[in-house]
C-alpha cells in the first residue's frame, strides 16, 4: 500500500470519528459554568483527537529512505466532577493498538518491545477517580486511583506542542500502571507520592498485574509561581519495568523541569526545560545509566505556531529481531549491546481553523537526528545500522479535534495542573 493510500485511509478514519462525536457534542465545563444551577455541582467535559501524518526518514535502515503514513495519537478522552469538585474521574481510550500497531518511525525511539518506532499505547490510557478535600485555608488534600500516570515527571508528550514524541518519553514519564496517590496542596505548592506495579504493559491491551501493584513508588514536589511558572522535581523506584518475571533491572529515577505557559504581548508562549536520569540496577549492582536534556518552547499568535525543539538523550541498545525495528519483549535476560546519544534539533510550523465544527490544524515538522555510540568499539553502530550517523525526519500532517481539549495529562484531584495563565 502507498503513503498516498495509507493517508487517505486514515484521513476518513479520522474523519468518521471526528463527525461521530461533532454529532453528539459533550458537554464542556464552560457550558456548565453558564447554567443557573449546575445539577449538584455537576461539572463534565469530553472530546476526541487525532492526528493524520505522513513521515519520510532518510536514511531509515542501511542507507533507506522510509516514507510512511499514519493516523497517529487517536483518543477519546472526558472528564466528570461532582459535589463542587469533591469526587471526579477522569478517562483516555487510546486507539494506536489498532492504528498504528507497527508502531510509527521516530529515530531514537525505544520501549516496550520497539526501535526506532514509537510503540502504541495501551486503549486504556488513563482511567483514574478521585477524592478531595474542601480548601481550608490554602490547603487541599486528594487520593487517586485507577489506572494512569506515576506522580513523577512532566507531561506526556501528546499534549505539548510537537507531533514526534522525545527520546526521553520512558525517562520522563511514568505510565499506563495501576496507581494510587495521595496529594496535598498547600496554595503554591504540592506533594505528591504514589505506589504502583513496576512492569510496562507488554501489549495495548494488557492490563496491570494485581500481584505486582504497590512494588514500586514515585514522589514529585511542584511549585507554581506568579506568572504562569511552574517548577517540578520528582524520583521514583520502578521494580522491573521491562520485565514482569522481575529478571530485569530495576530502574532508579530522577526529573526535574522548569515550565512556562501564559499570554504575552505578541501571543501564547510556552516552554519546558527538563533533565532526566536513570540507574539501571540488578541484584543491587549497577547494570548502567541512561541520561537527558531537553528544552522545548512555541508560540502562537492567531492561527499560526512555531514549536522548537532541542534533546540530548541516551538510548540503551538490545539485540534486535528479523524485523530490525523489534526487539525480544518481555525479555528474558539483561540484552545490553551498548548506549546511544542521541542529539535531535526539531522545529515546526502549524496552522488552526475550524471546518464544520472540526478543529483542524496542519502542521510541517523537521528534525535533524544525530546519533554517536558513547563508548567505541561498540555493538551497536548507528552509521552502520542507518548508513550514516546524521538522519533527516520531516512530517507533514494535520490535527483533528472536536469537543474540550486536553490541556494537561498525569496529574489528579487537588495535583491537577491549571489552566494557562493570562
Amino acid at each position: 500500500m502507498t503513503i498516498a493510500r495509507r493517508a487517505a485511509r486514515c484521513a476518513r478514519f479520522a474523519g468518521a470519528l471526528a463527525a461521530l462525536l461533532a454529532a453528539r457534542p459533550a458537554l464542556a465545563q464552560h457550558e456548565m459554568a453558564g447554567m443557573e444551577h449546575p445539577p449538584r455541582g455537576l461539572t463534565a467535559g469530553g472530546g476526541a483527537s487525532a492526528i493524520v501524518v505522513a513521515t519520510t526518514v532518510d536514511p531509515g535502515i542501511a542507507g533507506r529512505r522510509l516514507s510512511e503514513g499514519y493516523l497517529t495519537q487517536p483518543m477519546l478522552h472526558g472528564h466528570v466532577g461532582l459535589l463542587r469538585g469533591a469526587l471526579g474521574a477522569t478517562g483516555m481510550i487510546n486507539f494506536e493498538g489498532a492504528t498504528l500497531r507497527r508502531g510509527e518511525l521516530a529515530p531514537g525511539a525505544w520501549g516496550e518491545g520497539y526501535e526506532d518506532r514509537r510503540h502504541p499505547h495501551s486503549w486504556i490510557h488513563e482511567l483514574v477517580g478521585y477524592a478531595a478535600t474542601p480548601d481550608y485555608r490554602g490547603v487541599a488534600v486528594s487520593i487517586a486511583g485507577g489506572k494512569g500516570f506515576a506522580p513523577y515527571g512532566t507531561d506526556d508528550p501528546m499534549v505539548r506542542p510537537l507531533e514526534r514524541f522525545p527520546v526521553n518519553h520512558h525517562l520522563s514519564q511514568i505510565l499506563e500502571r495501576a496507581v494510587v496517590i495521595g496529594a496535598l496542596r498547600w496554595r503554591p505548592i504540592t506533594v505528591e507520592g504514589g505506589v504502583f506495579n513496576g512492569d510496562e504493559p507488554e501489549s495495548p491491551t494488557d492490563a496491570p498485574d494485581a500481584s505486582h501493584f504497590a512494588n514500586s513508588w514515585a514522589r514529585r514536589l511542584t511549585i507554581r509561581a506568579p506568572g504562569g511558572v511552574e517548577l517540578q522535581a520528582s524520583d521514583a523506584h520502578v521494580r522491573s519495568p521491562e520485565s514482569p518475571s522481575g529478571r530485569a533491572p530495576d530502574h532508579q529515577q530522577r526529573s526535574a523541569s522548569a515550565r512556562i505557559e501564559r499570554t504575552i504581548a505578541v501571543g501564547e508562549l510556552y516552554a519546558l526545560a527538563e533533565w532526566s536520569t536513570l540507574r539501571m540496577t540488578k541484584s543491587g549492582v549497577d547494570a548502567g545509566r541512561l541520561g537527558s536534556a531537553l528544552f522545548e518552547t512555541s508560540l502562537a499568535r492567531g492561527p499560526v505556531t512555531i514549536a522548537a525543539r532541542y534533546e540530548r538523550s541516551l538510548r540503551p541498545e538490545e539485540e534486535r529481531l528479523t524485523n530490525e525495528f523489534r526487539t525480544v519483549y518481555p525479555s528474558a535476560e539483561v540484552q545490553n549491546l551498548g548506549v546511544t546519544r542521541f542529539d535531535i534539533a526539531t522545529v515546526a510550523l502549524s496552522g488552526a481553523a475550524r471546518v464544520v465544527g472540526i478543529r483542524v490544524a496542519p502542521f510541517i515538522e523537521l528534525s535533524r537526528v544525530v546519533a554517536r555510540p558513547t563508548a567505541v568499539p561498540a555493538a551497536f553502530t548507528p552509521a552502520a545500522f542507518y548508513g550514516r550517523d546524521r538522519i533527516a525526519v520531516l512530517s507533514v500532517g494535520t490535527r483533528l479535534a472536536v469537543g474540550m481539549l486536553h490541556h494537561r495529562v498525569g496529574r489528579y484531584g487537588v495535583a491537577e495542573a491549571p489552566a494557562m495563565d493570562r
